[in-house]
């Protein structure tokens, strides 16, 4: 079947092409996940580059999937001890760090700035030397729609608001405001591109399958998950799939299950189970944390 998600073709662009790697790290903060399932049982997650699954598989038994074959090979390599690879997303993150020296961002004003712990000195550092009239104009340039086309398919840039390169600038003060930046590996990578620090897994508490999560979802046996995690796999996914994975997840959860989403997306209404402002990678317009039951 069909899962009609721009996920299947295993591309970030709409280039013909054989399936790529995609990520070699995550921009997702696990410690979200894993504060919300703590005591919880089996966990159903997206594989991507592994590393929700490695950190969950410290307190529980995961199942992670991936849509694309070549994502998930790479999952499982690193939960068993391979070394980081690069995927096209992380390239784009290099390319937009390539522009950075233009706008004033030199490597020593940076590192000052990472090395602050106040978030009220952080944000007054960030207003007064980075988030400058030449950064704001280069950065929305750069994430205007003209140009990410080059890179990114038309299915995955419906996900994202008008004007992303303000919204998303205005989701990174947020998180300055919030964060401590010496104590933030996502911000550290998004700068200076650091790589995030794998977690320790325990690879024999993680099952990998391969599919889309509605796919391998229904081949599972009822209330088999107490928690599930789908990092942003409804952006771009047409409403006849978001459907099926809310059919497929209520048919394969306990009765306390919980599920996390996140979206590019800005969100719908300001509903308390929106926590964006809590992931640290300061990417996310929705962090959606429910119940099951709710869904």
């Amino acid at each position: 079947m069909n899962p009609d998600t721009p996920w299947q073709a295993g591309r970030l662009d709409a280039a013909p092409g054989p399936q790529r790697l995609l990520f070699g790290q995550m921009y997702e903060d696990a410690e979200i996940e894993r504060e919300t399932f703590r005591g919880l049982g089996r966990i159903f997650c997206i594989a991507s580059a592994g590393d929700t699954a490695m950190l969950l598989s410290q307190e529980h038994e995961v199942l992670a999937c991936d849509i694309n074959p070549v994502q998930l090979a790479y999952a499982r390599r690193h939960a068993n001890g391979a070394p980081r690879e690069t995927g096209d997303a992380d390239r784009a993150m290099r390319f937009l760090r390539s522009f950075a020296p233009l706008t004033g961002w030199t490597k020593q004003r940076l590192e000052r700035f990472l090395g602050l712990s106040d978030p009220a000195e952080q944000l007054q550092f960030w207003r007064d030397q980075l988030d400058t009239a030449r950064f704001r104009a280069g950065f929305n340039l750069i994430l205007s729609r003209p140009m990410l086309r080059v890179m990114y398919s038309q299915q995955f840039l419906l996900a994202l608001p008008p004007h992303f390169g303000s919204i998303l600038r205005g989701r990174f003060e947020k998180g300055i405001a919030r964060h401590p930046n010496a104590a933030n590996p996502y911000i550290h990578a998004h700068l200076l591109g650091i790589p995030i620090e794998s977690p320790k897994p325990v690879a024999t508490d993680i099952e990998f399958a391969a599919g889309d999560a509605a796919s391998v979802l229904e081949t599972c046996a009822p209330g088999s998950f107490a928690g599930f995690t789908l990092s942003n796999i409804l952006d771009g996914a047409a409403q006849s799939y978001r459907h099926r994975l809310i059919r497929a997840i209520r048919r394969a959860a306990t009765s306390n299950a919980v599920v996390v989403l996140r979206s590019f997306a800005e969100p719908a209404n300001s509903g308390d189970t929106n926590d964006a402002e809590r992931d640290r990678s300061m990417l996310w317009g929705v962090l959606d944390i429910r119940s099951v039951n709710s869904l």
